[in-house]
């Protein structure tokens, strides 16, 4: 699943969130989906480590930025829901 996916999913778990739906979402999903975050984080800073190139580096590094917030979201989510 790629990044976009997964920060629509989160996003999609934090409006049902606020609209005082939380009890539809299940913890088990949630993290299913920091797991997948967690390991998308870790392959991408591996894919930095071996990048040379500075433009594919910065655009690594700023999908790493995302993945990293998407993570503290998903976190503050199943800390809400639990």
């Amino acid at each position: 699943m790629g990044l976009k996916k997964l920060t629509e999913k989160i996003s999609d778990y934090h409006a049902r969130l606020e609209s005082g739906k939380a009890s539809k979402i299940k913890p088990t999903h949630v993290t299913k989906v920091l797991g997948k975050l967690q390991a998308k984080e870790s392959a991408l800073k591996t894919e930095i480590a071996a990048t040379e190139h500075g433009e594919k580096r910065q655009r690594l590094a700023r999908k790493l930025e995302i993945a990293q917030t998407q993570i503290k979201r998903a976190k503050h989510l199943l800390q809400a829901i639990s």
